[in-house]
């Protein structure tokens, strides 16, 4: 039986050539924090990732296995809620109410914020003004000010 291919190393978008990658894995925002856990890329091939500590593994990066070869991180797309507020002054209450219940949020370019889909929040941001909308859709959440320390 042949070993299970291992990947130790990220390489972040840029300093790689995507469309070289030998596989790749698409992971929904709560899978993409790890250090070691047996995955299975796309096509069903298994490998380790073993990295020395854990970290979150964005769109676009490549996870270096051993043999050289590299497999690409995908962000998945995730049930998510796009909240539209009627003005920062209402966006900044909502994100303050989100944070408050520490739900991971997305700033969107528009201003609008996103969160993981969930009933009872769509309910209140919905009380709070704001106009709510779910959808499919890659979720890439800020990351805090504790975020090297903790998930």
């Amino acid at each position: 039986m042949l070993d299970m291919r291992r990947a130790t190393t990220v390489v972040k978008p840029g300093s790689w050539r995507p469309e070289q990658a030998a596989a790749r894995v698409t992971l929904s925002f709560e899978d993409r924090f790890r250090r070691r856990i047996q995955m299975a890329d796309d096509g069903g091939e298994e490998f380790l990732l073993d990295l020395a500590e854990a970290r979150r593994l964005e769109d676009g990066d490549g996870l270096v296995l051993e043999d050289g070869g590299v497999i690409l991180v995908q962000a998945a797309l995730e049930d998510v809620l796009d909240i539209a507020c009627t003005s920062r002054v209402d966006a900044l209450r909502i994100a303050w109410y989100l944070g408050n219940r520490h739900t991971p949020v997305q700033m969107l370019g528009n201003g609008n914020l996103r969160i993981a889909y969930d009933h009872v929040l769509e309910q209140l941001v919905e009380q709070a003004g704001a106009k709510a909308v779910r959808r499919q859709a890659p979720f890439f959440p800020e990351g805090g000010a504790y975020e090297s320390h903790a998930h």
